[in-house]
């Protein structure tokens, strides 16, 4: 992995192995992902994956196995999609008068036999702390294909107190206490709502381990119309994930059904974006 840091942000490391997602993210020393504190789901691209403080699903599929419509095999889409173990080709890595900027392209076969191209982009503004991702999906394939996308950010919930607490205008009441739902964890997901410049916004905090600092998230709404939330206290787990993403938390064949497929053409693109700071 390689550091990329500038200013006043976090120190995130950017994983070369699969699709240059975030593994550790420093704060004053501290790393705030996971690690070892996650769910054993079976999958060591997903385990691998889960340890880091940002992992992306998609591009063809997102959230639990499926089946793979029309496959006499039984053959199933993977936990979470194909993205995941995917290399990346740094295209550009500059620091450089208080920011910081990496560039990437990760090329991405897909399980059904089609391929995909993932163009991805971090940005640092250095001055305010502010770490921002672009991604551009790409349809390689020959023949038109959904796109799925979630950003999965896994936070250490070790370092949590009971002031801890999630805050946005898609929370009701407008938040509440980290440990939401039934112990020892839970999953939901709401409307994401809209900010006036087409992205929503949400807080988890103040985190008093590092310093009583807040992470403050915000993600487009165009593609990232959902925004799901998890947390697996249930041992040896302790993790909590804020999760924008673009589809319901529904069965596959449900939201084909619903005509929630967001089909690219061959050649099509889709882009997401995300951006955070820990201020």
């Amino acid at each position: 992995m390689r550091a990329l840091q500038a200013g006043s942000s976090p120190t995130i490391y950017l994983d070369e192995r699969s699709v240059f997602d975030i593994g550790a993210c420093v704060v004053d020393g501290i790393d705030i992902a996971p690690g070892r504190a996650i769910p054993d789901d079976g999958d060591p691209r997903i385990d691998h994956s889960l340890e880091g403080f940002l992992f992306t699903c998609g591009p063809d599929h997102i959230r639990h196995p499926q089946p793979i419509a029309g496959d006499e095999n039984g053959k199933r889409y993977p936990l979470h999609g194909s993205f995941s173990s995917h290399p990346a080709e740094i295209i550009d890595w500059v620091v450089s008068n208080g920011n910081a900027q990496a560039v990437a392209k990760v090329p991405v076969s897909l399980v059904d036999g089609g391929t995909a191209r993932l163009d991805r982009q971090w940005t640092i503004d250095g001055k305010s702390g502010e770490i921002r991702l672009e991604d551009r999906v790409t349809n390689n394939s020959d023949e038109a294909r959904p796109v799925f996308h979630m950003y999965h950010m896994n936070v250490a919930a070790r370092l949590f107190d009971d002031a801890v607490r999630l805050s946005g205008a898609m929370f009701e009441n407008g938040g509440f206490g980290w440990r939401f739902g039934q112990e020892p964890g839970g999953v939901f997901c709401v409307p994401a709502g809209e900010g006036p410049d087409g992205w929503a916004e949400m807080t988890l905090g103040p985190i008093a381990a590092i310093g009583g600092r807040t992470l403050r998230v915000a993600f487009r709404t165009d593609t990232l119309p959902y925004l799901q939330m998890w947390r697996n206290q249930q041992d040896p787990a302790h993790v909590l994930g804020i999760e924008p993403v673009s589809h319901r938390w529904v069965d596959r064949a449900d939201l084909e059904a619903a005509g929630e497929f967001d089909m690219l053409q061959p050649g099509e693109s889709r882009s997401y974006g995300l951006r955070f700071s820990i201020l």
